[in-house]
């Protein structure tokens, strides 16, 4: 599949007399693909049932008769203040029962009915009146779920829906109550109309009530998206988008993408550094204008699992950002290399945002391709020099990978609800093995918890799951490669009670994880040979044969050549010790690669990327800061 290049553009803010130009610069740059819509239903409809299309028809012809392909988006991301007036109650409010009111954007709660109503009543307007128009390429759904911490919401709304939805899943109170524990602390329920929600509470609520909050809070966007997606397919054959975001974890994007045909995401290197990677300041230091050099593949990856093969970047940043902590430009060839970086991870489509900077409002201070004066800013060079190079290697397809690793947003739930240490995140614990196995030079395939057929891997690694579905226990026990689970691994039951048997309650392996500690970030403990353990510790009982001990003796890693079991949170001298050690055991080519300097394979060629400032060379490749270079396969 050819990929192709796009932008994000807003001609609602500009005067009509320069969308021509404004086009025929996006198709001389080389851009395919450009986004519209998503934010303007006020423009689109200025009062109720005022409907103002004539412009968006304008619009939406002189790019198409650029050349230019068309997404359109559905512009529930930010409902008009005349939505607001007539449901005033249709605002989300935060756990200390704060309303999240009109003023910026993502102002509703997802359990509404009237917001639902007006939803989707919008979504059928643009889709009757677009869904058969021949620039119309794909429509994106809404914007950003979850941005802004948009999932939880505690509005009467939400509570109404929330006990509906825990009358069908329960069937009855008493069901609940003995799911959920609540003979302790006196916590029966006679009618579901008694639950409330999970916060206010004197102390902690009962971690199984917090864990349906949160998947029932996933249910509703999932059914939210849903309703758009159903209402567009009825009016159009094009595929349908949503650009979700880097580490927003508050509701399962693998449900969401069943109803979707192509993921996206929104990648911010330099604004997610300090905002979500989370490492120290030397690290920040080293890559505050690259980005973490593993952040963007991995969720490069982990939406091509979403999308089930099919996947976009639908915002790529271009210059400095507004809404970081610090907003530096990006070094020179950065955009080049974020670019390359995603196709070589399967990409069909980059988009930038945004086309020219806005001169006012929220994200005046967010760089776009063009200044607000609308000269060029440094990122259209680069946007050219890979429409360039893209026509001269069309064939980027992604090779596939031979190791797996598993990721489960109720698991990133259930560790949030239940921490059990301030420095435990599932998210982190994922993302430090994927990142070391990136080290080594390796090509991750992100699975989802129910993935039914392992076959394709030599090495597949399951940390922290809160459950392990039935289709993974199957496809186990026909794998014919290794396994390694843990920390934390299968240790609780959907309702987030322990598990009898003792976990890991792993089929064919004797071990039991008879207590857990977590510690002081500062008091690791050493493990025998090098690194440590950091955070969490588990300790471990059984016949299970000891492949790794800590500097006391204790076991840390059991197990046989199939299923493997970590008892413990290893830092990364350990992490690379032990992950090498099983990729060599198991036919797998580790190599070590030098700081900064990270590789993906396509079907084709082996592309190298260098996040470091400094030059590097390795393997008879010499790439300068920011340089991508290709290797042909033999």
């Amino acid at each position: 599949m050819k990929r192709s290049l796009g932008v994000c553009y807003y001609p609602e803010h500009w005067p009509e007399e320069i969308w021509p130009e404004d086009a025929a610069r996006m198709v001389d740059a080389g851009l395919s693909w450009v986004r519209i819509g998503e934010f303007a239903w006020s423009v689109m409809e200025p009062k109720p049932g005022d409907l103002q299309l004539d412009w968006l028809d304008r619009a939406i012809d002189v790019l198409g008769n650029t050349g230019l392909k068309v997404i359109l988006g559905t512009p529930t991301a930010t409902p008009p203040r005349w939505v607001g007036t007539k449901y005033p109650d249709m605002y989300a409010r935060d756990a200390l029962g704060n309303v999240r009111g009109f003023g910026s954007r993502r102002h509703y709660c997802f359990s509404h009915e009237g917001y639902r109503t007006e939803s989707r009543r919008i979504t059928e307007i643009l889709a009757k009146r677009y869904g058969q128009n021949p620039h119309i390429a794909a429509w994106q759904t809404d914007n950003e779920y979850g941005c802004h911490d948009t999932v939880l919401s505690y509005s009467d709304a939400a509570k109404t829906a929330f006990q509906n939805w825990l009358s069908q899943k329960y069937q009855s109170p008493q069901a609940l109550n003995k799911a959920w524990g609540n003979v302790f602390w006196s916590m029966d329920y006679a009618e579901f109309n008694e639950i409330e929600l999970p916060n206010l509470t004197v102390t902690e609520p009962n971690p199984a009530h917090a864990l349906a909050f949160r998947r029932f809070s996933s249910d509703q966007v999932v059914s939210f998206n849903r309703e758009q997606a159903d209402i567009l397919r009825k009016y159009s054959d094009a595929p349908l988008i949503h650009n979700y975001m880097g580490r927003e974890t508050d509701f399962d994007h693998f449900a969401m993408g069943t109803d979707l045909d192509i993921a996206s995401w929104d990648s911010y290197p330099l604004g997610f550094l300090e905002d979500r990677v989370g490492d120290g300041p030397a690290h920040q230091r080293a890559f505050a204008q690259q980005g973490d050099p593993d952040f963007q593949a991995f969720h490069n990856d982990l939406y091509r699992a979403v999308g089930r093969g099919r996947w976009w970047i639908m915002e790529q940043q271009p210059g400095p950002v507004n809404w970081a902590p610090v907003n530096p430009s990006p070094l020179p060839g950065m955009c080049r290399l974020w670019a390359w970086e995603a196709f070589a991870h399967g990409a069909e489509t980059v988009c930038f945002f945004r086309w020219r900077q806005a001169p006012f409002a929220q994200e005046q201070m967010h760089a776009g391709l063009l200044r607000p004066d609308s000269v060029a800013a440094p990122g259209l060079d680069e946007v050219k020099a890979v429409a360039a190079e893209l026509s001269q290697m069309p064939d980027v397809e992604t090779a596939q990978a031979r190791v797996g690793l598993v990721f489960d947003y109720a698991s990133e739930w259930a560790w949030k609800v239940q921490p059990q240490g301030k420095d435990f995140s599932y998210f982190r614990l994922v993302f430090e093995i994927y990142r070391a196995l990136r080290k080594l030079g390796l090509d991750v395939d992100i699975l989802p918890p129910d993935t039914k057929d392992l076959s394709p891997y030599n090495l597949v690694l399951a940390p922290g799951i809160l459950s392990l579905s039935d289709p993974l226990l199957s496809a186990i026990k026909t794998f014919e490669g290794r396994v390694i689970f843990g920390p934390r691994a299968n240790s609780k039951t959907t309702e987030l009670s322990i598990t009898d048997p003792l976990p890991p309650a792993i089929p064919g392996l004797d071990v039991t994880v008879a207590r857990v500690e977590t510690f002081r970030a500062d008091q690791p403990r050493p493990l025998e040979g090098c690194g440590h353990a950091k955070h969490w510790m588990e300790e471990l009982e059984g016949n299970a044969p000891v492949l790794a001990r800590s500097a006391t003796g204790a076991p840390v890693l059991v197990g046989d050549t199939k299923v493997q079991y970590l008892g413990c949170w290893l830092d990364e001298d350990a992490m690379h010790r032990v992950l090498k050690n099983a990729c060599l055991e198991v036919g797998l080519a580790p190599i070590e690669l030098p700081d900064g300097l990270r590789r993906r394979g396509t079907r084709s060629h082996d592309i190298y990327l260098n996040y470091g400032v400094d030059p590097v060379e390795h393997d008879g490749i010499a790439l300068e800061p920011a340089g991508v270079a290709w290797r042909e396969k033999t």
